[in-house]
């Protein structure tokens, strides 16, 4: 943690040097401290903070329903080989297709710039939860679940008591690197095709009036928001899985 605290702070003297003594110019990239000052001004600029809010909101409901789509359809498709056989091509096909070439599809098929957001969230995070649900289907404990076949329960009974729990680890990482994506997802529909608030149009509006300084304070809270959010799910994940850790050990 501190190395990682020390690395930002050399990364920072630097920039601040190299604009000082003219390797940079300032006039077209502001000073490191500038553009921390204008980060902190951030913190309490009405707009910024509305901006932020319509920017998330589509995030947390797109990953909500990603999670709700990709993890039954995860658990069926591992539970069902001849169904994830026969789906795999398509998922795979799908998978690599990149969320800002739909931008211009999405805003067709949704006038609202809010619900091509969150169409293009679900789509991009449904990925990295389905894959980590069926890597996490296929690491079940075969003997568990022969045990429960033993005893007469049915094949959903085994999924949910022992496949879904066994799988948990691998669905929480999954959702964690689905949170990672939403923001990118979120201003790179607001960057491309604008619409009502969210941190890429305040960019874009700071960028108008060639105010780098803002475009770049405003990418640090985009940064710091992902980086919290990681930290909040990693810390969360540790302790509801502690189990799993100690097992490893």
């Amino acid at each position: 943690m501190l190395l990682g605290v020390a690395g930002v702070l050399g990364f920072l003297a630097l920039a601040e040097t190299a604009g000082r003594v003219g390797l940079i110019d300032p006039a077209a990239v502001p000073l490191a401290s500038t553009v921390l000052a204008s980060a902190l001004a951030l913190a309490t600029d009405a707009d910024f903070l509305a901006g932020v809010g319509a920017t998330l909101l589509p995030c947390v409901t797109g990953l909500a329903i990603a999670v709700g789509v990709a993890v039954p359809l995860g658990l069926l498709l591992g539970s069902v080989p001849p169904v994830e056989r026969s789906v795999r091509p398509l998922v795979e096909f799908l998978r690599p297709i990149p969320s800002v070439s739909l931008i211009p599809l999405a805003m067709f098929l949704f006038t609202d710039s809010q619900d091509a957001k969150t169409a293009l969230i679900v789509y991009t995070c449904s990925w990295p939860i389905l894959i980590n649900t069926l890597y996490g289907l296929a690491d079940v404990d075969p003997l568990a679940k022969q045990t429960l076949r033993a005893f007469g329960f049915g094949p959903l009974s085994v999924a949910l008591r022992v496949s879904l729990p066994s799988a948990a680890p691998f669905i929480a990482t999954g959702i964690r690197i689905a949170v990672s994506v939403t923001l990118i997802v979120a201003v790179s529909v607001e960057l491309v095709a604008g619409g009502e608030g969210g941190i890429g149009q305040f960019q874009s509006v700071a960028a108008t009036g060639n105010r780098v300084d803002r475009v770049l304070a405003a990418s640090i809270w985009a940064g710091l928001i992902g980086l919290g959010a990681n930290l909040l799910l990693l810390a969360l994940e540790r302790r509801v899985f502690r189990w799993r850790q100690e097992v490893a050990a």
